[in-house]
């Protein structure tokens, strides 16, 4: 099937409409217009078939995903997702695996009132390149920069999960019944936490997104800010589903390095604690404090019932299979 047939057939119609799309699909370039006082934030993610997704995955988890991780890097800015663009590399083209990718694309792409406005579809081995951009009203963007010593850490949604289903996949770890099912959407169907991260503008005084693991992207905002962190690990959320298919020991394990989970970790000075704590009561989705910035810049202490803690893995989670 030649290029434009393939865009033609699959991409050129469904999805969402946005009226601030003024060409998308079909021309050299798409033209958009963004709105008066607001700043463009601009992302890119590749994802790679064997390093980033099994190369067994369904065709709809592997769209799904592809738009969910640079949703959550919108959302770990503060950033309302407006357009897409996808580099589509495949070594053949199978009807029914495009058509289920498809699928999955445009359910994440409606739910969040995202275009895919253009792209390009390539002969080679499978890969996927996303770029999103989203608004920003001006002065109000997250930053991984803006922490300081007393600042509150929190979390949101549970951690673990997507490493859990993971290793499930993987046939490393053995689960049955409900929570098997449950860790492994958690893996394949990440969700962008992209209401929390426009929620979160002037609140939070960073924020970043769980792609490597709790002790590997916390470590980012204490490198960007100059802080150290004590973190609590018996404070750390755990989903049921975790807890039901391992001990506590190794749920805390899947909580502090394992990747995939794509919530936000975030820092709250004291002074607007309180602004948080009332604009949560209303919010879905659930943020667990779980320790605090210190002074030590770059010295992060797990604790576990006040006493130091020490992972079995201190680097966190890297993409390769």
């Amino acid at each position: 099937m030649k290029e434009f047939d393939l865009i033609g057939r699959y991409f050129s119609d469904g999805g969402h409409t946005r009226k601030d799309v003024v060409i998308g699909i079909g021309d050299d370039c798409a033209v958009t217009n963004v709105p008066s006082n607001q700043q463009l934030a601009v992302t890119t993610d590749t994802l790679v078939a064997g390093v980033h997704f099994l190369d067994d995955a369904p065709a709809k988890s592997v769209a799904y995903k592809t738009v969910a991780v640079n949703l959550s890097d919108l959302a770990a800015m503060g950033a309302e997702p407006a357009w897409i663009s996808l580099s589509l590399s495949l070594p053949t083209v199978n009807d029914e695996w495009l058509s289920e990718f498809v699928d999955g694309l445009y359910e994440l792409t409606q739910y969040y009132s995202v275009q895919l406005i253009g792209g390009d579809t390539v002969k080679g081995p499978m890969a996927m390149t996303i770029t999103a951009q989203g608004f920003i009203p001006p002065g109000s963007e997250l930053t991984r920069s803006n922490a300081k010593p007393g600042d509150w850490v929190y979390v949101t949604g549970t951690l673990g999960d997507a490493g859990a289903g993971l290793d499930i996949l993987q046939n490393k770890l053995s689960v049955a019944g409900e929570a098997r099912d449950v860790l492994i959407n958690r893996h394949y169907y990440p969700t962008p936490r992209v209401a929390m991260g426009t929620a979160l503008r002037r609140i939070a005084s960073s924020c970043i997104d769980v792609s490597d693991g709790l002790i590997s992207d916390l470590g980012h905002i204490l490198k960007a800010s100059g802080c150290g962190a004590n973190v609590h690990v018996d404070k750390l959320p755990l989903s049921r589903a975790l807890t039901s298919a391992v001990d506590n020991a190794q749920a805390i394990e899947y909580a502090l390095s394992a990747g995939d989970d794509y919530e936000l970790i975030f820092t709250v000075g004291e002074e607007q604690r309180g602004n948080f704590e009332t604009s949560m009561g209303s919010s879905s989705v659930k943020a667990t404090c779980i320790g605090q910035l210190t002074g030590q810049v770059g010295q992060l202490s797990l604790l576990k019932d006040n006493q130091p803690f020490a992972p079995t893995n201190e680097s966190g989670y890297e993409h390769t299979f």
